[in-house]
This record gives C-alpha cells, sequence and structure tokens, in this order.
C-alpha cells in the first residue's frame, strides 16, 4: 500500500466514522427531546395533583445512574439533561 491510497483510506475511514457520529447525534438529539416532552407530562401531572415540580430524590437516582454508567463526566451530562427536562430549579 502506497502512501497515497493509506491516506486515502485513512481519509474515507475518517468521512465514514463522521457520518456515523452525526447519525448518532441526531438520534440522541431526538431521544432527549422525546424526554424533555415526556419530562413536561411528568411535571404537569405532578403539578395538577398538588405536587412539586422538581423530585429531587428522583433526581439524585438519575445523576447516580449516570455517574455510574459513564463516571463523573455523566453526572455533568446529567445535570444538563435534567435542566433541559425540567429548567432551571
Amino acid at each position: 500500500m502506497t502512501a497515497t491510497t493509506a491516506a486515502t483510506a485513512a481519509e474515507q475511514t475518517i468521512t465514514d466514522a463522521r457520518e456515523r457520529i452525526d447519525a448518532l447525534d441526531d438520534r440522541i438529539i431526538g431521544l432527549i427531546q422525546e424526554r424533555m416532552a415526556v419530562s413536561a407530562v411528568v411535571q404537569e401531572t405532578r403539578i395538577a395533583s398538588g405536587g412539586r415540580r422538581v423530585h429531587l430524590s428522583r433526581e439524585m437516582e438519575i445523576l447516580g445512574r449516570y455517574r455510574d454508567a459513564l463516571g463523573k463526566p455523566g453526572t455533568s451530562l446529567a445535570m444538563t439533561l435534567l435542566e433541559l427536562c425540567r429548567g432551571r430549579v
């Protein structure tokens, strides 16, 4: 394999991988939007029944799940996700 062929193969691998990343990002964004909609239903139902908008023990469960699966950065990701879904506390 020549250097030019290797470079072309590498470029194609990178292009293919980036296309897959873009497709994954599209799916992730769609799932986040779906989560936001479901979270809105939970909040509206909780408020309508006299409850509070935010359920802190549930949020702690979510933070723990993300931390356990992804390590410390998972906690930051979960915090961002919670903020997107419920707004700032």
